[in-house]
């Protein structure tokens, strides 16, 4: 997902301020889910959304205001109620940051921890790297 570093995104250093990295990855993670399903919409019509429930972040290159930025999301680890994803932020093809979050899986409605159903499972399944023998 490519972005543009907005002014009143940076700090009185003139970098990006931190939390914003964040707010990054999550438009990334809308983006992923857009592809696989349509639509934020549509995946919670399987009865499924995802809450984060841990994000680490590793900085590696500031980011300044008017970078030209990428996102990339890579699916991690797909669990039976969870999945991790990995994201990498770069300007012009130098890492900046590195993200790990895991998702959990729940409700739509409760809000508690569930099992996706097999469709969903797949859509992120197919996104998944394939394992060396």
């Amino acid at each position: 997902m490519p972005l543009r570093v907005r002014y009143h995104e940076c700090d009185g250093q003139g970098i990006v301020f931190n939390a914003h990295y964040l707010a990054y990855v999550d438009m990334a993670m809308f983006e992923a889910e857009k592809a696989l399903f349509g639509s934020h919409q549509e995946a919670l019509a399987h009865g499924i959304d995802v809450v984060v429930a841990e994000s680490t972040l590793r900085y590696r290159a500031p980011c300044r205001y008017d970078d030209e930025l990428v996102v990339a999301v890579y699916l991690n680890h797909l669990g039976t109620t969870s999945l991790i994803v990995d994201f990498e932020i770069t300007r012009d093809g130098h890492l900046c940051a590195e993200v790990k979050t895991r998702y959990v899986f729940v409700d739509p409605a409760t809000l508690t921890k569930a099992a996706p159903p097999a469709a969903v499972r797949e859509a992120y399944a197919a996104f998944q790297p394939a394992q060396a023998d």
